[in-house]
C-alpha cells in the first residue's frame, strides 16, 4: 500500500527546522548555521560514490517516490498574496522533484510546469484532500512529505505520516520553528523503528503503529 514519507527532516538538539527570519538570502533563517552540513557531507559522499550513513538515507529517501507535499515557505520566501508568479521555487528551471508536487498555501495560483517533469500545484484544500490527489498522481508509488515544519506538524497531528526520517543535527539555535510542537494527542500513534549515528547526526526513523 502507498505511504506518505518524510525524509532528512533535520532539526537541532532544540528541536528547531528553522531559525528566525526566513528569507530568500537565508532560506532556513538565522541561528541555524550547520543545520545541514550532515546533508552536505552525504552529498559529496555520493558524488564521489562514497559509502556513508547520511549518503545511504539521502538515496532511501528517493526511492519509489511518485509525487510531494510541501508547504509554502518551502516552496520560497514570498509571504501573503503573490505580488506576481515570477517565482518557480528554490531550484531553478529543473527542480529535483520530476513529478508532480502540491504546495499547500492560503493564495492558490495557476500550476507550474516545469523542465525535467516538475508540476508544482498550489492549493488551500484540506490535508486529507490534497493527500489523496497526491496519492492519484503518485500512480501507486509513494508520496513524499517536505517541508516546512509546520507543514509535516499538521500530518503528524491528523496521523496521516506513515514515516518520518528525522535528522537531529549536534546544533542549538534556542529560537525559531520547532518541528515536534503540539503533536501530543498523535504522538502515541508513532513508534522508534531505527535509529543510527554518524559523526555528524543521529538518524531516527518514525513510523505509524
Amino acid at each position: 500500500m502507498p505511504k506518505l514519507r518524510a525524509h532528512n527532516i533535520t532539526i537541532t538538539l532544540d528541536g528547531y527546522a528553522t531559525g528566525t527570519d526566513q528569507r530568500l538570502e537565508a532560506p532556513f533563517g538565522d541561528g541555524v548555521d550547520g543545520l545541514h552540513d550532515w546533508m552536505n557531507a552525504a552529498m559529496r559522499d555520493l558524488d564521489e560514490g562514497r559509502a556513508g550513513v547520511g549518503a545511504d538515507y539521502i538515496e532511501r529517501g528517493d526511492e519509489n517516490v511518485g509525487a510531494t507535499i510541501m508547504g509554502r515557505n518551502m516552496f520560497g520566501p514570498v509571504r501573503g498574496p503573490w505580488q506576481d508568479e515570477s517565482w518557480t521555487g528554490w531550484w531553478g528551471e529543473n527542480p529535483p522533484y520530476h513529478t508532480d508536487v502540491f504546495v499547500h498555501t492560503h493564495y492558490p495560483r495557476p500550476s507550474v510546469p516545469m523542465k525535467g517533469g516538475t508540476t508544482f500545484h498550489f492549493t488551500d484544500e484540506p490535508v486529507e484532500t490534497v493527500l489523496r490527489r497526491a496519492f492519484e498522481a503518485a500512480g501507486g508509488k509513494d508520496v513524499r512529505l517536505g517541508g516546512g515544519p509546520s507543514t509535516v506538524q499538521t500530518y503528524l497531528r491528523a496521523g496521516l505520516l506513515d514515516e518520518l526520517h528525522l535528522v537531529i543535527a549536534p546544533i542549538v539555535a534556542g529560537r525559531g520553528v520547532r518541528l515536534l510542537d503540539n503533536w501530543q494527542d498523535a504522538a502515541d500513534g508513532y513508534r522508534v523503528a531505527e535509529q543510527i549515528s554518524s559523526g555528524t547526526a543521529t538518524h531516527v526513523r518514525l513510523v505509524r503503529r
